[in-house]
């Protein structure tokens, strides 16, 4: 039977289970998961936090990670200003990036989210306003959803995946993971 699991991933802690070649120490997997014989669907960026898929099924984890599939990832992204109805519906007809245009997003402003205390704080600057985003992307380029908020003028500040497919942080606590019995990603 494969076995997956769900990780609530703080900021900071790098999406590989090692950390070779650097000369200081980062938080890696290792620091949270000792199970063997699996690995991350995906990645999450360093200063990114949130839900990370791990399993030891190549093709579930292919399936996740492949852009081909067109797994939906959602994010909580704090960005600074209060994006207007024209940022919006550019992130939703999709934004032209230095590597090309990515697919239109599902988009939508929050009310800022319940979360954790994130590790070092989010700066706060009192003259520029802040703001929540939920967005909701079928690729997975390099630092696409924090490349889209800036190329449509609000830079993201905080950005945390809530969700990957059918699968959902919930109440995962930061730093915590589970196993979860396996089902297929919807879409």
């Amino acid at each position: 039977m494969a076995r997956l699991i769900l990780f609530n991933k703080p900021y900071g802690v790098l999406s590989q289970f090692t950390d070779r070649g650097s000369e200081t120490a980062r938080a890696t997997l290792s620091d949270y998961i000792d199970v063997p014989g699996v690995y991350p669907a995906g990645r999450l960026d360093r200063d990114s936090e949130g839900l990370l898929i791990l399993t030891d099924d190549g093709a579930l984890q292919a399936r996740i990670s492949s852009p081909k599939h067109k797994t939906p990832k959602t994010y909580l992204a704090q960005v600074e200003g209060e994006p207007d109805d024209a940022a919006l519906a550019a992130l939703r007809r999709g934004v032209t990036l230095n590597d090309g245009p990515t697919r239109p997003a599902t988009v939508r402003r929050i009310e800022a989210p319940m979360l954790w205390d994130r590790d070092p704080p989010v700066r706060y600057r009192k003259s520029v306003p802040d703001s929540w985003i939920e967005l909701t992307i079928t690729e997975g380029r390099n630092r696409q959803v924090r490349r889209m908020t800036a190329a449509v003028g609000y830079p993201t500040l905080r950005l945390v995946r809530w969700r990957i497919g059918g699968w959902e942080i919930g109440d995962l606590g930061l730093g915590e993971w589970r196993e979860v019995e396996r089902s297929s990603p919807s879409r």
